[in-house]
């Protein structure tokens, strides 16, 4: 928000002086959650500070980090740290990976600088093992992952079938899909045969059940009550289900709770004097439906993933209106705040989870929180921009510069190192 230029009598004066207070209280919050649930990865061993260390790879010894590694080995927050540079990314390329779609495919589109590969995320302290797909696979063995969310979700399950085609390359199994009213196949399914694990992509943008009530406006009826059951039907088939989404919520939408309608948000376009509900609080509603019906499936005994919200990187305007991304380089640490749109919908998110943990553990069930929010928000340079189609193209035929989704590899392939943490750290 641009600050307003005011005289001292303006009333203008006393929204500039709330605005920044309101920023701070909602930053507060997160910290509250951070400290609730970040320390969830198991300990790590930190890097040694001796001579020996010189055989260490060159990004934990970088001179520009300002963390001093410790000598002892003891738990560390992965969710805190900053991105240095690797000499060793990165794990695949479009070469290397068949599963890259065209519109995170930043090399073969020509994108100026690759050097957005050339980083990695190193927590305070400590070392983030390299993803070690053998390792994922045989923990995963006999198992079977459901990825239930937007194009975000889609994104990740596509950087980790390449990070795992590394090991061993999956067959995608099951034929004529049902399409959604978007386009979109509703689940896809990859299998990998040799270790009989099943890894599953459910697109469900809302994780409610939705209608698109008007194409030509784009606007949705959201059942904030009832889940989607498109996904939902299929919970206690999975020993693991990552759920994710929010970017959705950001369409025009009506709001129904018993199958009226309750609200709206600020971009629906209706007539009389329907009350407003931001965003957060919808989302918060959806996940808490959403996790409801995982704790309440009779069967399922497996792991939530709740991934937490990743920050888009628009700059001098929005999607539609001129923005784009064109750093080249990850923002340090400290170098700008986390949005308060962000913290609002990550608090969202986290509210769901306290609000529902108790009832998935008391049926069988573990919830955990893949926090990738604030690693996230320091890599404008990661970005498709307008690097994901031919020139001329558009991003799934509504925008042509893409600051939302991540190349392929890129700075998203953390995700799936910090998910095998998390694996690790709560085995079956």
């Amino acid at each position: 928000m641009k600050p307003h230029k005011s005289n001292p009598s303006s009333p203008k004066r006393s929204a500039a002086i709330v605005t920044p207070i309101v920023v701070l209280l909602v930053l507060a919050l997160v910290s509250v959650y951070d400290m609730t649930f970040s320390n969830r990865y198991p300990p790590i061993d930190r890097v040694a500070t001796s001579s020996s260390s010189s055989s260490l790879p060159s990004p934990i010894n970088n001179p520009s980090s300002s963390a001093s590694p410790a000598t002892t080995v003891e738990s560390c927050d992965l969710t805190r740290g900053q991105w240095v540079p690797d000499d060793e990314a990165p794990y695949y390329t479009n070469l290397t990976c068949p599963f890259i779609d065209d519109h995170q495919n930043c090399m073969k589109f020509g994108k100026p600088s690759l050097e957005f590969m050339r980083w990695r995320w190193r927590p305070d302290g400590c070392d983030l093992p390299r993803f070690d797909a053998a390792r994922f696979l045989d923990a995963m063995r006999g198992k079977s992952m459901a990825f239930v969310g937007d194009s975000l979700a889609r994104n990740h399950l596509k950087s980790l079938l390449c990070l795992l085609s590394k090991e061993a390359h999956p067959v995608e199994v099951g034929t004529s899909p049902e399409i959604d009213v978007t386009g979109r196949a509703v689940r896809r399914d990859y299998r990998f045969g040799d270790h009989g694990f099943t890894i599953s992509l459910f697109w469900s943008p809302f994780l409610v059940k939705a209608n698109q009530s008007n194409a030509t406006l784009g606007q949705w009826d959201l059942h904030l009550d009832t889940v989607d059951s498109r996904w939902a039907a299929h919970i206690a088939d999975f020993d693991y289900i990552v759920l994710s989404g929010t970017n959705w919520f950001l369409r025009p939408s009506l709001y129904r709770e018993g199958g009226r309608v309750v609200a709206r948000n600020s971009a629906a376009a209706v007539a009389g004097n329907l009350t407003e509900l931001p965003g957060p609080r919808a989302v918060r509603a959806a996940f808490r439906t959403a996790l409801g019906a995982i704790a309440a499936r009779e069967g399922f005994r497996g792991k939530v993933v709740l991934r937490s919200v990743t920050p888009a990187h628009f700059e001098n305007g929005e999607w539609n209106t001129g923005g784009d991304c064109v750093r080249m380089r990850p923002f340090r640490r400290g170098e700008r705040a986390l949005g308060a749109v962000e913290a609002e919908y990550r608090g969202a998110q986290v509210d769901a989870l306290r609000e529902t943990e108790a009832a998935v553990r008391r049926n069988g069930g573990e919830l955990l929180l893949l926090d990738i929010t604030e690693a996230m928000d320091l890599r404008p340079d990661g970005h498709p921009s307008r690097y994901g189609h031919p020139p001329g193209g558009s991003v799934e035929g509504s925008f042509m510069v893409d600051c939302l989704h991540w190349c392929l590899p890129g700075p998203i392939d953390l995700w799936s190192e910090l998910l095998l943490q998390l694996l690790i750290a709560h085995p079956s």
